[in-house]
């Protein structure tokens, strides 16, 4: 079956890094287009971040939420199923549950990884 599992969040100081993964398996990896959203406290959960699938998969196939822009980078490695997410000069409003998304006719979920941006 259909697996996401996200890992590599924690606890950040404000302008450090963190990179996730999101570990899939159960459908063919490369030929889907990925994506991250994140959800903070009280909030709804919001699109962050796609890539498209192996044809895809360039520069040009890589969008970002304005709020990211410059700070986030999308990658996919099709030889290991991942999906990252290299988060730089992360703010304390980065801090949300990231989950990793894929649209196989229905959509799919990892179960998250916390990321809290604090001093």
């Amino acid at each position: 079956q259909v697996q996401l599992v996200e890992s590599g969040g924690g606890l950040v100081h404000p302008g450090g890094s963190l990179r996730l993964s999101c570990a899939a398996s159960g459908f063919s990896f490369s030929n889907y287009a990925m994506k991250w959203y994140r959800q903070a406290p009280g909030k709804e959960r919001e699109w962050v971040a796609g890539i498209g699938d192996v044809a895809r998969a360039g520069d040009r196939a890589r969008t970002y939420a304005d709020s990211v822009k410059g700070r986030f980078t999308i990658s996919r490695d099709n030889a290991k199923n991942t999906l990252y997410l290299q988060m730089n000069s992360l703010k304390p409003e980065d801090t949300a549950v990231y989950y990793c998304r894929v649209d196989l006719g229905r959509t799919y979920w990892g179960q998250g990884t916390q990321v809290t941006v604090s001093s």
